[in-house]
């Protein structure tokens, strides 16, 4: 497992949106870690991590950071997770205590988290996702990761989507099985046991996971406290194009719950 730290004082555990790594929070780790000794992980199956075939789940992400947290022998933490990394933080703290080394999980926030529930189970297989794309000998895939993107990343893109390439490209990387693992996750069964204080974030300039925050609150029915935070003119790429915009509220959430 590959893991970036930096920083002292309370941990802060950072997960990514698939198909990205860590360097997902790279703005945003100097912001935190005057105040956290920060985290940042390229979860299973990603980034620089071991790779995993298909079909992976939440669960396995899951249980890789519980792991990885017990080998740098942290016991309390903070856990922030964006897109896919969102329903992986969730699942970390549902499952903390399945296992006598799980970490105790303190503050949770969950940015831009997909709702997961038996409507979006029971749509057809998205075979043109948008992160789906047959890799060619003539790197035709290559524009057809970019312009899937596209839409959906502020100006200018080009640096965004570099980043965003190189990830996908990662030796040994599915690009959209990350997605498909959200795809199979039964929410509804594991929403219900968080108990943290939870900060729902979301972005108001994507279509992906601004329609989620209701239900997320709805469902947070164990949640010691829930906030709600929308970062205006945010995208898909939160934590890269406005790293100053949502490092404020978390870290008065951090400090204040």
């Amino acid at each position: 497992m590959h893991v970036t730290q930096m920083g002292e004082g309370p941990p802060l555990v950072l997960l990514h949106q698939a198909p990205r790594s860590w360097d997902e929070f790279r703005e945003f780790i100097p912001l935190v870690a005057a105040e956290h000794r920060v985290v940042a992980m390229d979860m299973v199956g990603f980034g620089a991590s071991v790779k995993v075939p298909g079909p992976q789940s939440i669960e396995l992400y899951a249980r890789g950071v519980h792991e990885v947290l017990a080998a740098l022998g942290i016991s309390d933490v903070d856990v922030l997770g964006h897109h896919t990394g969102a329903l992986v933080a969730l699942e970390v703290a549902a499952a903390s205590g399945a296992n006598e080394s799980d970490a105790h999980i303190g503050h949770l926030v969950l940015s831009s988290c997909p709702f997961t529930g038996p409507e979006r189970r029971a749509r057809p297989a998205d075979k043109d996702g948008v992160d789906c794309a047959d890799r060619r000998d003539d790197g035709s895939h290559l524009m057809t990761l970019w312009n899937k993107r596209f839409p959906y990343y502020p100006s200018p893109r080009g640096p965004l989507l570099d980043r965003f390439l190189r990830d996908a490209l990662t030796f040994g990387i599915d690009p959209a099985e990350g997605h498909r693992a959200c795809d199979r996750y039964r929410i509804e069964d594991r929403i219900g046991l968080i108990t943290s204080p939870t900060l729902l974030t979301g972005a108001s300039d994507d279509p992906f996971a601004m329609p989620n925050l209701p239900p997320l609150r709805k469902h947070l029915t164990g949640a010691a406290s829930v906030r709600v935070h929308v970062v205006d003119g945010g995208t898909v790429a939160l934590f890269e194009d406005k790293a100053a915009e949502i490092a404020g509220p978390v870290k008065e959430f951090l400090r204040d719950a």
